[in-house]
């Protein structure tokens, strides 16, 4: 093999080389320019509606003033992060959260894997999309609608639920003013909107399954729950490892929207979650710099519990996000 000697660099340099790996990238781009144009409109939203606003966490260390602006008000440190965690509020807040996440990922996480699995095993197509398309629906509804529903069916006098307990001679109950039921109205609302729409993910998985795996075990004498247990969820376990891991991280975020709906002052005790308390405390009485520290706590948090779950699913099941 010859060897390469400086004066074959200048050569090579003189021929084109670089160039010509230019124009292949410039090549590349045009032919494909549609593509990028098409991804660029989503890169661009989410680089100015989430990633540009970031640069406003700046005012959690600072003592924000409307008029004096970000850059004149007051450094004042980690003053905010030291109020927040003095804050007896915060905390009553912060546990009602996560309480509400974790009975949310209790109860309703595993519904739609649940529905994924019966409509698997629906052979009419027609009565398999009526299915699909009854359940899906509520995902597409606001939390406004849904809200005026539940607060009609919980209604303590005319509500349909309170009006089947009067036929038996039960008291009626006031679901959405008594803090020992506000919780599961909240779950209990949430999986009626979303169980449908999550379905959806677990569906598209089992797709992924080969069939022969159930003819194989069909002769072998494996009927459908042994199928299930065997062959079916360890084929999805991958995508709900992934979801585990999603949810885990948000189990500090709530739905805000359907909180301020449904709450009310006689279950702030249980159903104050950081959203509500960042609304009151942010936008209502304008303390911007506390609750923008409440909001970078509550994410660096989620992060970590993220980065957590991660690392315990890659040791134990050796599948994670990354």
């Amino acid at each position: 093999m010859a060897k390469i000697t400086p004066s074959h660099t200048i050569k090579s340099l003189e021929a084109g080389v670089i160039p010509k790996t230019k124009n292949r990238l410039k090549a590349r781009i045009v032919h494909n320019l549609d593509l990028y144009l098409i991804i660029s409109i989503p890169l661009l939203v989410l680089l100015i509606y989430s990633y540009v606003p970031m640069l406003g966490i700046v005012i959690a260390f600072k003592n924000y003033r409307v008029f004096d602006g970000i850059l004149d008000s007051k450094w004042v440190g980690l003053a905010h992060f030291r109020t927040l965690l003095t804050d007896p509020k915060f905390f009553s807040v912060l546990s009602n959260t996560m309480l509400i996440n974790l009975f949310k990922f209790i109860f309703q996480f595993p519904l739609p894997i649940i529905l994924a699995l019966l409509l698997n095993e629906v052979r009419s197509g027609l009565v398999k999309r009526m299915t699909q398309t009854l359940t899906y629906l509520p995902h597409f509804l606001s939390w406004v609608v849904i809200a005026g529903i539940f607060v009609d069916i919980l209604s303590p006098s005319t509500g349909i639920i309170n009006g089947i307990l009067k036929a038996f001679d039960i008291s009626p109950i006031s679901f959405l003013g008594d803090d020992s039921y506000f919780r599961s109205v909240l779950v209990a609302s949430t999986a009626w909107k979303e169980t449908g729409w999550s379905a959806i993910i677990y569906l598209a998985a089992l797709t992924s399954i080969d069939p022969d795996l159930y003819a194989a075990s069909s002769v072998d004498g494996a009927g459908k729950l042994r199928q299930t247990w065997h062959i079916t969820l360890p084929g999805i376990s991958s995508t709900i490892v992934f979801i585990i891991i999603l949810r885990v991280s948000t189990l500090l975020g709530s739905d805000t929207e359907q909180v301020l709906l449904l709450y009310n002052p006689l279950v702030y005790s249980v159903g104050d979650v950081i959203g509500t308390y960042v609304y009151r405390e942010g936008i209502q009485n304008g303390s911007y710099s506390y609750t923008t520290a409440v909001g970078l706590f509550v994410s660096a948090i989620g992060f970590t519990l993220m980065v957590t779950a991660n690392k315990i699913s890659r040791k134990y099941s050796n599948r994670g996000i990354w």
